[in-house]
């Protein structure tokens, strides 16, 4: 496909994509829309809590953290690039890191009061909209699919992305059982790293195409 005409293509989707991500951050920022429901979701959340349900969601919370997903991203971008894969590794860690950065911005912008710490289960000190836990989890585990994805059957892309949804729906869903973070948060965490992705996806995909389309001298 021509490089035009992907860009053609891919450009409603990351705006469609970004769209979503503003609206739903500024949805929680000012206590509108899916945020009406923060309350009543901390609650459900708080009456669902157990001891063993509690220790094994503060272990997938754990996995699932910025810094887990900050790992996954440098190690297997190295391995990536030690197979003379630089582009791809450079995607992979450069998505991630960006995420970060995007994330962390809005945070300290929006400057979000998390939910009262008598809802809490884990002591957490940075501002709350969007969930760090949720943006990466989708830009990274995304990132890793998107790779993947050339080389996967039909089958094993529908296994794919069932596996990388399931987990990046637990990872969010663990922020809330916690306290730390209002549903709305999650929410807004999750546009926001899939329009970041599409992004990313976008100037990939873009160098690969005008990449292949430059003869050999």
């Amino acid at each position: 496909m021509p490089a035009r005409r992907l860009l053609l293509l891919a450009v409603p989707v990351v705006l469609v994509l970004g769209g979503l991500a503003v609206w739903l951050v500024y949805a929680a920022a000012t206590g509108t829309g899916p945020s009406e429901q923060d309350v009543s979701a901390l609650t459900g959340a708080i009456d669902a809590r157990s001891d063993g349900l509690t220790g094994v969601v503060v272990a997938l919370t754990t996995l699932g953290s910025t810094a887990a997903m900050a790992v996954l991203a440098i190690v297997a971008g190295l391995v990536l690039w030690a197979r003379r894969r630089w582009v791809d590794g450079l995607f992979l860690i450069g998505t991630m890191a960006t995420a970060a950065g995007v994330f962390t911005l809005v945070k300290n912008i929006l400057d979000r009061p998390r939910p009262p710490v008598a809802d809490r289960l884990l002591p957490v000190t940075n501002e709350s909209l969007p969930s760090g836990h949720a943006t990466m989890s989708v830009a990274v585990i995304g990132a890793l699919v998107v790779l993947a994805w050339p080389v996967l059957t039909a089958g094993l892309r529908v296994a794919a992305v069932v596996v990388a949804g399931s987990w990046i729906a637990a990872v969010g869903v663990t922020r809330i059982y916690l306290g730390v973070h209002w549903f709305s948060d999650v929410l807004a965490g999750w546009a926001t790293g899939a329009a970041w992705l599409a992004v990313c996806t976008t100037v990939l995909v873009l160098h690969r195409r005008r990449t292949a389309a430059v003869p050999a001298v």
